[in-house]
Parts: structure tokens; C-alpha cells; sequence
């Protein structure tokens, strides 16, 4: 059987980032910088290296920071040049020649399974991703890609999991599962955001989804019966497709930061500092000057 390419990436960034105000009283959350690049960015690099050019961000008001970072900027692009900035010129140019873009408003923010629904007319009868910006993934191959190759494996819904401390489960999306192949595991239920002590698992849905086009149907039931929020879950739509066909989970071989809490933030921010060549080593000293403990041998 052919392999059916998935070709579109579903970016929900409707959110208003409260936990990071007043810094996103004017700004959407997804761009606040990884030392040099946009959070947002890193998942769009992430789709376009796991081949996955079309891009669909899901965006409300306030966000067209977003939607002016991936255009063209014929103003910056004609001052670099005219300057010699040929690096930095590279670099923007690239941002915009990256990939397909397109854009659908959510409105009224009503949760995330809302975010995708919103999406059917641009996804059409296909498969497609789904990224949460907010889990910058460094990964290789990249998360997506390892999804990708897994939803050819077993021609289903994959979603991306991780082994959590049992201690945060309750702030997850937890699934029942049994392992089918080491990191893939068959999901016979899923729970949003249980109890510590009711939890089936520490096995965490973390924000990647490949999603085949039958969740439409699933979620526009689920909106019938929205949440006690009032918003309407993709996990309630997931399970609702769960009683039709098999979804799978894949744990993801790479390192996750949650850049949706400020803590989690921070650490991304010193772990891709440690990572630039540029200024690995001095960062270090500047750490060392505050009295704590670098490595000199810290693998970048």
C-alpha cells in the first residue's frame, strides 16, 4: 500500500499568553525569542525539515507579529544588502522562503480541538500535523519526522508522548497504552489532566499530533458537548475517534522544553545558548562568574 505523504502543518497560536504578561500585552507569546529565533520558529523549522511545507497558523487578534515574521520584508532585505549584512540578509530571506503559508482566524478562542476544527477547509481529505509551538523539541531526526515515519508504519492517528514524573501527570493529557514495538505504544483510552493517584500511566501527550481527516467529524460531535469550559478538547475528539479505528502513541527520542511556563522558558533559553557555537563557551564563563557549576566538558 502507497504511503500517503502528509504535507500540512496545523499551527494553533490564538492564545493570549497571560502567564507571560505584561510582556505579551503587545506581542503574541509564540515570539518571544529563543536567544536569536522566535519560539514559533523552531516548530516551523521542525515541520519544513520532516517535509512539511504547507503551514497553517491558526491566529486571533493581536497576532500579526506572527504573520509579518514569515513575510517577505523587502524594507530589512534592501538595508542589509545595501549594509553588506550578507549573514543576516541569508537568515531573513530564509525565513520567508521556508514554506507555504496560510492563515485562518479562530475568533472566539474555544479550545484547542476548536483551533483544528477551524483548519477543514484548509486541510481538506488528507492527513495532516498538528504543532503546539509552545514544545520546542530538539530532536534527529526531527520529532515530527519520527511521527511521520511511524503514522507509514501503521496508517493511523500517531500522537507524540513522553515519560513524565508521576508527581506532574495531572498536568497532562495521560494515555493507557500497550508498547507494540519499543516507543510505540497501541492507546486503548486517554485522560485529560487526571489525578496523580487515577492516572493510567506517566506516559504524557506532549504537543505533536499526526492527525488523519476523520477527527473533523469526531470533534464537530465533541462541540455538541463542550467541556465544563466551555471549550471543546481534542482529547475529548480523539477518543471519540478512538472508538472507530486504532491510535497510536510514539515517544519521542530528543529533548522537550515546555516554553509555555516561564521556568521552562528560561531553561530553553541557556539550553540553545549552549548549543550556538558562537556563545557557548563565553555563556559559560558569564554562569561560572555567578558561581555555579558548568562543566568545561558540556556537550553542546
Amino acid at each position: 500500500m502507497a504511503k500517503t505523504p502528509v504535507h500540512k502543518a496545523v499551527f494553533p497560536a490564538a492564545g493570549l499568553g497571560t502567564r507571560f504578561l505584561p510582556a505579551t500585552k503587545a506581542q503574541p507569546k509564540e515570539m518571544l525569542p529563543l536567544v536569536d529565533k522566535p519560539i514559533i520558529q523552531y516548530g516551523v523549522e521542525e515541520a519544513v525539515a520532516s517535509g512539511v511545507r504547507d503551514i497553517i497558523l491558526v491566529t486571533g487578534r493581536g497576532k500579526n507579529a506572527i504573520e509579518d515574521h514569515f513575510d517577505v520584508s523587502i524594507e530589512l532585505e534592501t538595508f542589509l544588502e545595501a549594509r553588506g549584512k550578507t549573514e543576516q540578509l541569508e537568515e531573513v530571506r530564509k525565513i520567508s522562503s521556508l514554506m507555504n503559508l496560510s492563515y485562518v482566524r479562530q475568533g472566539e478562542p474555544l479550545g484547542l480541538g476548536h483551533a483544528v476544527l477551524v483548519t477543514r477547509p484548509f486541510v481538506g481529505d488528507e492527513p495532516f500535523a498538528v504543532i503546539l509551538s509552545d514544545d520546542v523539541i530538539d530532536a534527529n531526526p526531527p520529532a515530527l519526522k519520527q511521527m511521520v515515519d511511524v503514522f507509514h508504519e501503521v496508517d493511523g492517528p500517531v500522537l507524540a508522548i513522553e515519560e513524565v514524573p508521576h508527581e506532574t501527570v495531572s498536568s497532562y493529557g495521560v494515555i493507557d497504552a500497550e508498547e507494540v514495538r519499543p516507543g510505540v505504544y497501541r492507546i486503548h483510552d486517554m485522560v485529560e489532566k487526571p489525578p496523580r493517584d487515577e492516572a493510567p500511566s506517566n506516559l504524557a501527550i506532549i504537543g505533536r499530533y499526526v492527525l488523519t481527516p476523520d477527527i473533523f467529524p469526531a470533534l464537530e460531535e465533541t462541540a455538541k458537548e463542550k467541556d465544563r469550559t466551555g471549550e471543546i478538547q481534542l482529547t475529548n475528539g480523539l477518543r471519540k475517534l478512538l472508538r472507530q479505528r486504532p491510535i497510536y502513541g510514539c515517544k519521542i527520542d530528543g529533548v522537550r522544553h515546555d516554553t509555555g511556563n516561564k521556568l521552562g522558558f528560561l531553561k530553553a533559553v541557556v539550553y540553545f545558548a549552549l548549543k550556538r557555537e558562537d556563545l557557548a563557551e563565553p555563556f559559560k564563563d558569564y554562569l561560572r562568574e555567578l558561581g555555579l557549576n558548568v562543566p568545561a566538558e558540556l556537550k553542546r
